[in-house]
């Protein structure tokens, strides 16, 4: 078999120019590793479908992909604009109101009923994904009188943002936990929490799903700023993490962000929690076949700060290039993977965190894997687990070597896939003898050759299934 020629995963939002099964047929093979459904939009009905059919697409190629349900959250938005768009234009005075009553050409319904609770005179909102400012003058009753100070084209639905205001709304919405009952029928374990601001969020979220005897995997989108202020408690409660810019750009101010993504990057490698980076990466692909060669920066740079995936949204979801968009994808990341494998960027900066915390065994056999790996010809680091935390902790090192992650639990294999470096591999059974069966598989997939050396790492048998901690590591020679 071939083994991708990159090691970053790939994120695709799945939408009207991607959901067709020849599409998405063509996704997996360029090289997406989860598809991404956006339920702020589309009905359940048709989401069942598109699961389906990347899970027949997915198992007739023999690869994993797996599938994150993003859910709403809490989005402020709009109501319907009559004969859309309305033109806001620089000196323009509106009124925002959460009364029930149609759009004039001054006066724009929000979907939110504490929106006069929440704003004050002189703050700052934005429409549109923070295309379109204004600053509240007047308040009155539901009505909030505001200035255009950035004007632009207005449509219904759009978003709005109101930075450094207290939200007076949950986080986790009831639709939201709709979206979970859908996705646990479904089969589905990989959630996408949006506009959560701290660990409680998350807790509330899998305490529900714990409640329905399911156990899952949550992705806490970053894209408030009290997130952010919070953002060591929700590392230390999350499965993973997402970078989310688009509203991370308009609730902070959008010279902070590539420091606060750095930032966030750096805490989550250190926890060997997943990291997603996301919103805008290839956004001109949307109607181009190529990107700025300042969008194929952004996307690299994430790459060397230590991202796991990067995402695509627009330019796979609705976009006329979504396959030329995930291979310019993959040819970024083979590029810049192929540059970081020859420096110690950022490796030494990891070890020495480690190190000044209070590391465990397994933390000390991921420097050992690391440090073999910069020494000696190692082919391939293999890591039978129940968790995935062995292949997550070596995999913080950005290791320029793949890492196969053997499991004999499906929904291991599905969270792995957007970890940088794993490779994946379904043990259906029991395995008695780890060490020769992963071995063995490796030759069947013709990706070793006699002499080639691996690293095996192996924990304790618990004898239920559990977890019982990595504390071995061999060096094996194919023979």
């Amino acid at each position: 078999m071939q083994l991708p020629d990159h090691k970053t995963k790939i994120v695709c939002t799945i939408g009207p120019s991607s959901s067709s099964e020849k599409v998405l047929r063509e996704l997996i093979i360029s090289g997406m590793n989860i598809a991404r459904l956006n339920f702020s939009h589309g009905d359940l009905e048709a989401h069942r479908k598109v699961i389906n059919r990347i899970r027949d697409i997915s198992s007739d190629l023999d690869m994993v992909v797996a599938i994150m349900a993003d859910l709403p959250g809490p989005k402020i938005r709009v109501g319907t604009i009559q004969n859309e768009p309305m033109i806001l234009k620089k000196g323009d005075y509106v009124i925002l109101t959460s009364r029930h009553v149609e759009s004039t050409d001054s006066v724009i319904p929000v979907h939110y009923h504490q929106l006069s609770d929440s704003v004050s005179v002189g703050s700052s909102i934005y429409l549109n994904d923070g295309f379109i400012q204004l600053e509240s003058k007047c308040i009155e009753g539901e009505d909030v009188h505001c200035e255009v100070i950035v004007g632009g084209p207005l449509f219904s639905r759009k978003g709005m943002n109101l930075p450094g205001s207290q939200i007076f709304i949950n986080p986790i919405t009831g639709r939201d936990l709709e979206i979970v009952d859908f996705g646990l029928e479904e089969g589905l374990d990989i959630f996408c929490l949006s506009f959560i601001e701290s660990r409680e969020d998350i807790i509330q979220v899998r305490d529900y799903a714990a409640g329905k005897g399911k156990d899952i995997f949550i992705v806490s989108k970053i894209e408030r700023e009290r997130a952010v202020a919070n953002i060591d408690s929700i590392l230390a409660e999350t499965d993973a993490v997402m970078v989310a810019r688009g509203d991370l750009g308009v609730e902070i101010p959008i010279e902070n962000v590539p420091i606060v993504q750095k930032d966030i990057i750096h805490k989550a490698n250190l926890a060997s929690t997943p990291i997603i980076t996301a919103t805008q990466m290839l956004e001109s692909m949307t109607d181009n076949v190529r990107p700025t060669r300042a969008e194929a920066t952004d996307v690299a740079n994430a790459i060397i700060d230590g991202t796991d995936a990067v995402m695509l949204s627009a330019e796979t979801a609705v976009g006329k290039y979504p396959v030329e968009a995930v291979k310019t994808m993959a040819r970024i990341a083979k590029s810049t993977e192929a540059w970081r494998g020859h420096s110690t960027l950022g490796i030494d900066l990891m070890k020495k965190a480690i190190n000044k915390g209070h590391p465990d065994v397994e933390d000390m056999i991921s420097i050992q894997v690391n440090d073999a790996l910069w020494t000696l010809p190692v082919k391939y680091v293999v890591t039978p687990t129940v968790s995935g935390k062995t292949a997550r902790n070596i995999s913080r090192f950005r290791p320029d070597t793949w890492i196969f992650a053997f499991s004999r639990y499906p929904q291991t294999c599905m969270r792995l896939a957007m970890q940088y470096a794993v490779y994946p591999i379904y043990m259906g059974g029991k395995v008695d003898d780890w060490e020769c069966t992963s071995v063995e598989i490796l030759k069947n997939m013709k990706v070793t050759q006699k002499g080639d050396m691996v690293i095996f790492t192996q924990g304790q048998t618990t004898g239920h299934g559990k977890p019982g901690g990595t504390n071995l590591l061999k060096f094996l020679e194919i023979d």
